[in-house]
């Protein structure tokens, strides 16, 4: 990781669970990191601890709706404008909503469907294109691009309701190799790599509506991962020789049943 020490790194999602952790092991590895949340305050909770640890990196918090477009376009521009050039986009933010494709049980599932389309696909894309096209503008090559997909991106996961947000996280795998490819094809050495983790125990489900208690019947019935190992992986696929591309990275607890 000591590559990237000083260069700037933007995390989505960086207010809790995942998105935290990712941030927080690269403020710790030396990066200028931004991250991109609705809950702004959380993010500068965190840049406060990391400063008081004296951590060689920092932490930027930057409040932005992801789903918003002028929204994010304008905090594209207060990144370059306040850190500089984007070396490192992690695409973590997303969001699940029980839903029915059948439309049972629901007089219009269209809202749900639409939301999670335009955070874990439209945002993921807008920005990865955005960030792609100033690496290259900037004739920065050793660029990388992480998607943070899903174990159920992967497979076909018998989770009903889950069917729908699936369906974005199957996109994401097909997108990743996509851009692979067109960057291949465009003689680009800026990486791309999808860490699909299966369970992990974060706050992500009460944010998606369980209940406290709900949360923890799911944690305590289903091995999880900690946000700390995805994290790790997502450092591992960074600290690879630039010439070494990880492009799909799956982890899940030992003993889930997916």
């Amino acid at each position: 990781m000591e590559r990237w020490a000083g260069r700037v790194a933007v995390v989505t999602g960086a207010s809790s669970g995942i998105g935290a952790a990712v941030a927080k092991a690269l403020v710790l590895s030396g990066m200028q990191v931004v991250g991109f949340a609705r809950r702004d305050d959380r993010v500068k909770a965190l840049a406060e601890e990391l400063e008081a640890l004296k951590a060689s990196g920092k932490l930027h918090a930057c409040k932005v709706d992801l789903s918003n477009h002028d929204e994010l376009q304008k905090a594209l521009i207060w990144t370059r404008e306040t850190v500089g050039g984007v070396d490192v986009l992690v695409n973590n933010a997303a969001i699940l909503l029980s839903t029915s494709l059948a439309g049972e049980g629901e007089d219009d599932p269209f809202p749900k469907w639409r939301t999670m389309v335009d955070l874990n696909l439209i945002a993921v894309q807008v920005l990865t294109k955005e960030t792609v096209k100033d690496m290259r503008r900037r004739n920065v090559d050793d660029g990388h691009i992480v998607h943070i997909g899903s174990i159920v991106g992967t497979r076909i996961v018998d989770m009903p309701g889950s069917y729908a947000y699936a369906g974005t996280k199957h996109a994401i795998s097909v997108m990743t190799e996509g851009l692979r490819r067109e960057l291949r094809d465009l003689g680009s050495k800026i990486r791309i790599t999808n860490v699909s983790p299966g369970f992990v125990k974060t706050d992500w489900w009460m944010a998606n509506g369980l209940s406290k208690e709900e949360s923890e019947k799911m944690y305590a019935e289903n091995p999880s991962l900690e946000p700390e190992d995805v994290a790790n992986a997502v450092q591992y696929a960074l600290g690879c020789p630039p010439h070494v591309q990880i492009h799909q990275l799956t982890i899940q607890p030992v003993g889930e049943h997916f």
